[in-house]
């Protein structure tokens, strides 16, 4: 009997979106310009923020770091999708493949951990507005937002190297539009138990207990706001907020409700396009659109630009 592992299978190949019937070039156009736009937009978001005095804050340091965790998500998933759907199916290394889940798997869990971060800002700033400036400040927020990056690559390259051990011996094909664990686990012809529970393992600290508390925070925060005697007061304090709910509310709807539907592939294809393409298109949008803070950055950045030419 032939011996099969980890170099047997040195290439798999991504069906993409096959069972969806349309257009390859149109899709590859629109998909070729959200991701444009997306670069555009969290950079965008970066430059005004850094540009702008009365923008460095903790609040605006950590959109910074989220514009900075899209770019890298949508740059990991993005430019190998588009080959995808180009040809109708493309082929990855396999190291390749792994390489884009670990970016994938580590720009998810900070996306995760930075929406908890301001999540916590909003609790703080609205919850406990006379201590907010001694508990949140820019050198806190940047140890705390180091140490999410260090820690959760690290987790994430440790899981990568686990999954790396396994014997994969075919076949090569993959039914999704890039590197996913599930997709990746189907290939391997050893017991998977342990990579499934390093999973488990992981999943509660880097996404089921930051969702905790950020449901939590905003508990807390509703009853705060429902406390103020003024109906304007309590739309002007919610508008402070409502930004970064509508955030959450897109990424983790969509995260999770593809653990619903785990034999699903077209429906994760779906679920996984909302928070690997529209989430870090829409982030820079939903800021930028409903603040004014980041609408007056903008209009100065732009005004300096002028006087420059």
């Amino acid at each position: 009997m032939q011996s099969y592992n980890f170099s047997a299978v040195t290439e798999i190949f991504l069906l993409g979106f096959r069972r969806f019937q349309g257009p390859n070039l149109l899709m590859f156009c629109l998909l070729l310009l959200i991701y444009c736009v997306t670069l555009y937009g969290n950079l965008l978001i970066i430059l005004v923020v850094s540009s702008s005095r009365s923008l460095h804050s903790p609040m605006y340091f950590l959109l910074t770091q989220l514009s900075f965790s899209d770019i890298l998500l949508s740059t990991t998933i993005m430019p190998n999708m588009l080959k995808v759907v180009l040809y109708d199916g493309a082929s990855v290394s396999f190291i390749g493949c792994l390489i884009q889940f670990y970016f994938f798997a580590g720009s998810v869990a900070m996306e995760c951990l930075l929406l908890t971060m301001m999540s916590y800002d909003r609790y703080q700033a609205i919850c406990h507005p006379l201590q907010y400036s001694t508990v949140m400040d820019l050198t806190f927020c940047l140890k705390a937002v180091l140490l999410f990056w260090v820690i959760v690559f690290a987790v994430v390259l440790m899981f990568s190297v686990t999954m790396s051990h396994l014997d994969f011996c075919g076949p090569n094909i993959i039914d999704h539009f890039f590197c996913d664990l599930d997709p990746i686990l189907e290939l391997s012809c050893s017991d998977t138990f342990i990579v499934k529970m390093e999973d488990i393992i992981l999943v509660i600290p880097l996404a089921i207990s930051p969702f905790t508390i950020i449901m939590v925070s905003y508990v807390c925060i509703i009853i705060t706001i429902l406390k103020i005697p003024s109906v304007t007061g309590r739309q002007k304090t919610f508008s402070t907020c409502s930004s970064h709910l509508t955030v959450v509310s897109v990424f983790y709807l969509s995260l999770f409700t593809i653990y619903l539907f785990p034999n699903q592939n077209s429906v994760k294809k779906l679920l996984s396009l909302f928070y690997t393409v529209l989430t870090p298109l829409l982030n820079p949008m939903i800021y930028s659109l409903s603040n004014r803070d980041i609408k007056k950055g903008l209009k100065k950045l732009l005004s300096i630009k002028k006087s420059m030419f």
